[in-house]
């Protein structure tokens, strides 16, 4: 039984970037499984362009009150 719970974990540490750059490429916008896949070929690379990249959620953006929009320059 402890056998299982050692190889769940192992399993859970190898995938960890993968589901890392799945879970925040999905919050920026973008298609989950393709950068999951990606992170198989280039693991922590990945991360590091996905953090590059611009965010395609325009909506996250935090809405300015109307005197502020009319002083920015």
């Amino acid at each position: 039984m402890p056998e299982i719970f050692l190889l769940l974990f192992v399993l859970g540490l190898i995938l960890s970037p993968q589901i890392l750059a799945g879970i925040l490429a999905k919050s920026m916008g973008r298609n989950f499984w393709f950068w999951f896949g990606i992170s198989f070929l280039l693991p922590f690379i990945s991360l590091f362009i996905l953090l590059s990249l611009k965010d395609k959620n325009p909506d996250k953006s935090i809405p300015l009150a109307e005197h502020v929009k009319n002083n920015v320059v």
